[in-house]
């Protein structure tokens, strides 16, 4: 499906039979016509095709290419929204606790532990 590469420059693909994506199309096999070149398929008039061939290959060019925007715009607008909800996640969820500080005696206590220390003789 390639052409040998030649003095003026690199092999380029071959372009794709019109009449052979037109059938295709017609017989409702748009995964073949993919796969035969559907997108490759530019209308430069040099092609043999009736009007209405032309339009089908034309048309369904641009529906596709429509529905693969779509599906892009799409898969970037679900990956937009799970960052936003992992971000909104962490902005709620609450900081672990820190290390549990040393316990505050109330001063009746402290007083009392005071009174014990002295007479048990330890500073």
């Amino acid at each position: 499906m390639h052409r040998k590469p030649d003095a003026t420059g690199p092999a380029r693909p071959a372009a794709p039979d019109a009449a052979r994506l037109v059938a295709l199309l017609r017989g409702d096999d748009l995964d073949a016509a993919i796969d035969a070149g559907l997108m490759a398929f530019v209308d430069d008039g040099a092609q043999a095709l009736d009007d209405a061939a032309r339009a089908l290959l034309v048309d369904t060019q641009r529906r596709l290419r429509a529905a693969w925007d779509a599906r892009e715009r799409h898969r970037a607008r679900e990956t937009r929204l799970a960052r936003r909800k992992a971000e909104r996640d962490a902005r709620r969820t609450p900081p672990p606790p820190a290390a549990a500080p040393k316990p505050v005696l109330p001063a009746v206590a402290a007083a009392a532990l005071a009174r014990a220390k002295a007479r048990a003789g330890t500073p």
